[in-house]
């Protein structure tokens, strides 16, 4: 009997100590956007500048915001650029009637693009987002003028759950994997988070301030369970489009660090001879977080874009 209390009195702590911590975080990054609301569901996202829009999708960590020095880069070079939060991530909310694939994700994106009157944007996806934009390309096709990949995952294979991810089993679980997360997440997430940060950013240093932002967004149960959510939801959304790449049409740039410690590079240049008319790029001395550490890299290939696409008209 002793031994069961001591048990339940541990668990109660753990799980106030979380919920402390949880909101503490997320008071030290307040939500700096706007919402649009499609199907119920509000997304956030951030915005700048005037002229053609280019939407920016992050990757499978923190939100948006991950393009904030690109939007300011982007509103100063005549475009206006728009980053969401996906859904689940930041302050976007995250539906619960049906699964997340990345193409629920690409109809959102395309209803709120359509709900902010923007038209014809160039897509830029980092990651992860690199299954969601092409996705949106062979769904939506006459909806863009050209997409951007960014250190882009697209493929199944290679893909780092290629074979499943028994994290993120457990996490999507239901019942078990909300008890856990609510119990155990502010104690034994942070050494993970540092974990994944260090092989993410690497051979670059971890920005202390994106560290931070980690602890603050992805460290909360609802974006974490997004997180592996997205990460169980790619391998079956890149093989059921993968073998359609070749019907994308609107111009194209592949951007990757030649330092990417992933396979994106090789899924970049798999995608660049599945699609001849693209341009791929293969950058120096950068690696895989091209928009945290490499904002003008992002903006020389939007720039790349929009000038083969005005000669090429």
């Amino acid at each position: 009997m002793v031994a069961f209390l001591v048990v339940v009195m541990l668990a109660a702590a753990l799980y106030l100590y979380s919920q402390y911590k949880f909101r503490r975080l997320k008071k030290q990054f307040p939500p700096a956007g706007k919402v649009v609301t499609v199907e119920g569901i509000k997304l956030h996202y951030i915005s700048g500048g005037e002229g053609r829009p280019v939407v920016f999708l992050h990757g499978g960590v923190l939100n948006g915001n991950d393009f904030e020095q690109v939007i300011d880069m982007a509103a100063a070079g005549g475009f206006r650029g728009i980053a969401f939060d996906r859904p689940g991530y930041g302050y976007s909310e995250r539906p619960k009637s049906e699964p997340v694939t990345p193409k629920l994700q690409a109809r959102l994106l395309q209803k709120a693009l359509k709900e902010l009157g923007v038209e014809k944007p160039i897509l830029v996806g980092h990651s992860w987002s690199g299954v969601l934009m092409l996705t949106y390309a062979l769904d939506y096709p006459d909806d863009l003028v050209g997409l951007v990949t960014l250190g882009a995952g697209m493929y199944p294979e290679g893909y780092p759950a290629e074979k499943g991810d028994p994290i993120s089993t457990i996490i999507t679980t239901p019942v078990l994997g909300s008890i856990l997360m609510n119990m155990l997440l502010a104690v034994l997430g942070p050494p993970l988070a540092d974990k994944i940060l260090k092989e993410t950013f690497k051979p670059e240093q971890v920005p202390e301030a994106y560290r931070k932002a980690t602890f603050a967004y992805w460290l909360r149960p609802s974006q974490f369970k997004a997180n592996r959510e997205d990460v169980l939801a790619f391998v079956p959304a890149a093989k059921a489009v993968s073998g359609r790449y070749k019907e994308i049409k609107v111009p194209l740039v592949i951007v990757v660090g030649a330092d990417d410690p992933f396979e994106t590079r090789e899924h970049s240049l798999r995608l660049h001879q599945e699609i001849p008319s693209s341009k791929l790029i293969v950058q120096e001395n950068v690696a895989h977080m091209i928009p945290q550490k490499h904002p003008d890299v992002v903006m020389k290939a939007i720039e790349t874009l929009q000038l083969n696409r005005v000669q090429n008209i």
